[in-house]
């Protein structure tokens, strides 16, 4: 069972300012931020300082519609048009990784389906008619 899905913008780097800015525009209610520099530490991935103040996660609630957004961590690449994406969290990894399978049916992985700190299996696709998705497990 899918227990939510939120429209999710990604951003190059001004997603602080974009928070700002939805927030004055929209009456957006910021819920949580988290940098990259704040995330979980990986003792063999150390954090790039010019990636350690961008946005690794952050939540805002509009009305009763829930946004999430981020920003590219440095050298990814970023092009217009990709900037909105779907997250949708399944219960369960075998949820997720079902779910992960069939959306990649003829689309293309970004991020190959695996667990990372805050989900049991988490990954990125884009699908046969070009709407990206972010797939992650609900954490137990």
């Amino acid at each position: 069972m899918i227990v939510n899905m939120y429209p999710y913008l990604v951003l190059n780097g001004n997603g602080k300012e974009a928070i700002k800015f939805y927030e004055e525009a929209l009456g957006a209610v910021t819920e949580s931020v988290q940098t990259f520099g704040e995330s979980h530490a990986d003792p063999d991935f150390q954090i790039p300082e010019e990636a350690k103040n961008r946005i690794m996660n952050a939540q805002l609630k509009i009305g009763k519609v829930e946004l999430m957004l981020s920003d590219t961590f440095p050298g990814q690449p970023y092009e217009l048009g990709s900037q909105v994406t779907i997250a949708i969290i399944p219960e369960g990894a075998e949820e997720a990784r079902a779910i992960f399978e069939k959306l990649s049916s003829g689309g293309k992985i970004g991020m190959e389906i695996q667990e990372t700190f805050w989900s049991p299996a988490y990954g990125q696709v884009t699908d046969q008619f070009g709407i990206s998705w972010q797939i992650s497990a609900q954490a137990k």
